[in-house]
């Protein structure tokens, strides 16, 4: 028996439909039920640490964990916060700086690894992963023993700073991998046009290694927003120096009682980077899409 046999007249299109939407729905949730799990996984932290962020000092980490008020002048206590505002200047001049240092300086490098050949070139790669595998903790002494007796630098970025100047090299590798995609005829052309090579690498390549160069320059501006041990390391002696992510660690000393506060200087710190990568993910998975194209 069919199922538009046994429903009254009039409604089997209609509860034909209810019943194929119903299917549907469940098909899709079990279909997608892992993918439901992870999100969760993952959205409900940034949940609780929001809804502590705006709760009473009483309440934060109590069983009750919706506010009973919402207290957004929590954030406005943080944003007054003596040092937080320098936190946030320093954080920016590093991760700006940083970001816009190590794209600088690690395409042109990346270009001459990927479409010049040269005598050492299969060295070359080798040692640009060497550095990509050897743990900053090796070389932590003898740079901070030369930025400190040497140049004086400590007490301040300007040792996290400068080194990004002469390329990274997680970054080179990147960037050297998409730059292997890029035809050769169009970099031959231009040259047979009359471009040397400075203008064949900013007329043809960069335009052509947008994708690449946003992922590199996502990965840095990340990396140095979120750095710990670097600021632990060289700006620990001057709190005028410090970054968010150290100064926060000082704030949630001074605040170990209130988790509402802490929290709430939590979020703030996490917010530009959330935002950021909401506003420019697609252009940083294509990125990093096509740079394991060739090898």
């Amino acid at each position: 028996m069919t199922l538009t046999a046994s429903l009254p007249v009039g409604q089997p299109r209609t509860a034909a439909a209810r019943v194929a939407r119903r299917r549907a729905a469940l098909h899709w949730v079990a279909t997608h039920t892992v993918a439901i799990a992870a999100a969760l996984f993952f959205v409900l932290p940034f949940v609780f640490v929001f809804l502590t962020s705006v709760m009473s000092d009483r309440q934060a980490l109590t069983s009750d964990l919706w506010p009973h008020e919402w207290h957004w002048d929590n954030y406005l206590k943080v944003w007054q916060t003596s040092g937080f505002l320098t936190w946030w200047r320093n954080t920016l001049v590093y991760a700006g700086a940083g970001t816009l240092l190590t794209v600088v300086s690690s395409v042109p490098v990346a270009y001459a690894m990927a479409k010049f050949r040269f005598r050492g070139r299969n060295l070359a790669l080798v040692a640009v992963i060497s550095m990509m595998m050897l743990p900053p903790q090796v070389t932590v002494i003898p740079m901070y023993l030369f930025w400190a007796k040497q140049l004086h630098l400590t007490g301040s970025l300007w040792p996290l700073i400068i080194p990004m100047a002469f390329g990274d090299a997680f970054s080179i590798f990147l960037l050297r991998q998409f730059l292997l995609t890029i035809p050769k005829e169009y970099i031959e052309a231009a040259r047979i046009d009359g471009c040397g090579e400075l203008r064949t690498l900013l007329r043809v390549v960069l335009p052509m290694a947008k994708p690449a160069i946003a992922a590199v320059a996502l990965f840095q501006f990340f990396y140095c927003w979120n750095d710990y041990f670097g600021p632990q390391i060289y700006a620990s002696e001057n709190p005028g120096a410090w970054t968010l992510s150290y100064g926060l660690e000082s704030f949630k000393g001074a605040h170990h009682t209130d988790w509402n506060l802490t929290m709430a200087a939590t979020l703030l710190v996490m917010a530009p980077v959330i935002i950021l990568f909401f506003f420019a993910q697609k252009a940083f998975i294509e990125g990093v899409t096509l740079t394991g194209v060739k090898g």
